[in-house]
């Protein structure tokens, strides 16, 4: 089965920036949409923002006009790109791909702390 990869969590200051990726291990066929949620200690796992295979985006109120999501359909691999982190921002990114089946990554740790 197709395993997500993802990298680009750390952490970063205030006001700073992080690019996650999102990689497939192998092709899913059928996609029909991508996304990034996030889950922060003591709270639920929340849409960050999600894209379909026609490239229609939907962004969280908190991280509109912050994030943005691309994707390359042909590897699979989804972005998100953060700028203007802030504190509320810290919690455990994951990516998701629904095709026919859904597919997970593991999470990536994203701290914004001075």
């Amino acid at each position: 089965q197709v395993q997500l990869v993802e990298s680009g969590g750390g952490l970063v200051q205030p006001g700073g920036s992080l690019r996650l990726s999102c990689a497939g291990s192998g092709s899913i066929a059928n996609i029909f949409r991508m996304a990034w949620y996030r889950q922060a200690p003591g709270k639920q796992r929340e849409l960050v923002a999600s894209m379909t295979y026609g490239g229609v985006t939907n962004y969280a109120a908190s991280v509109r006009g912050r994030f943005t999501i691309s994707n390359d359909n042909a590897k699979p691999t989804v972005y998100l790109q953060m700028n203007s982190l802030k504190s509320e921002d810290t919690a455990v990114y994951y990516c998701n791909i629904a095709a026919r089946l859904d597919y997970w990554g593991q999470g990536t740790q994203v701290t914004v702390s001075s």
